[in-house]
């Protein structure tokens, strides 16, 4: 039976050993031109497409692994950074409460309660401020930028350009 395209199961200008070669997987991707590209002759054009798609579902997948990686680094430092604050705030509490009862008692052997008092609160500040500025100088150094995927998505759309 014939078609418009020719006999059935006949493509004009195509040869069984075209339709072989194409059906092989990545049929023709070893081969370079002289400008060394790929050679793609006899490859459907259905297949470049698929291999195109595949290629870049393979990058994008990839490129979000990365960038959850990357990411998970930044967390872990801003964790780190936020649990040196919280553990600086439960020990000055804790530190302010019990140690304060001492050292006022102490002091106000010697000097009266009320200004022993004031001692101790001022040096228990002085402390909680040293922690928190050690906290707040950790948190600073979080970057919540992925660099290397930023890096290499915007290498991207060179390595899809084609080139002349």
């Amino acid at each position: 039976m014939s078609t418009p395209y020719g006999a059935h199961g006949e493509h004009p200008g195509v040869s069984p050993t075209d339709v072989s070669a194409a059906a092989a997987p990545h049929a023709g991707m070893g081969r370079q031109t002289e400008d060394g590209h790929p050679d793609v002759e006899g490859v459907p054009v259905g297949k470049l497409i698929g291999d195109v798609s595949r290629d870049l579902s393979t990058l994008m997948r990839q490129e979000l692994a990365l960038a959850k990686a990357e990411l998970t680094v930044e967390a872990k430092k801003a964790g780190a950074g936020a649990g040196m604050l919280g553990g600086a705030g439960y020990a000055g509490h804790l530190t302010v409460l019990f140690l304060s009862l001492a050292l006022w008692a102490a002091l106000a052997s010697a000097i009266p309660a009320g200004w022993a008092a004031l001692i101790v609160a001022l040096v228990w500040g002085v402390v909680a401020a040293v922690l928190f500025v050690l906290g707040r100088k950790r948190l600073k150094t979080v970057n919540p930028t992925p660099e290397r995927t930023v890096e290499t998505l915007q290498r991207v759309p060179d390595a899809v350009t084609p080139r002349s």
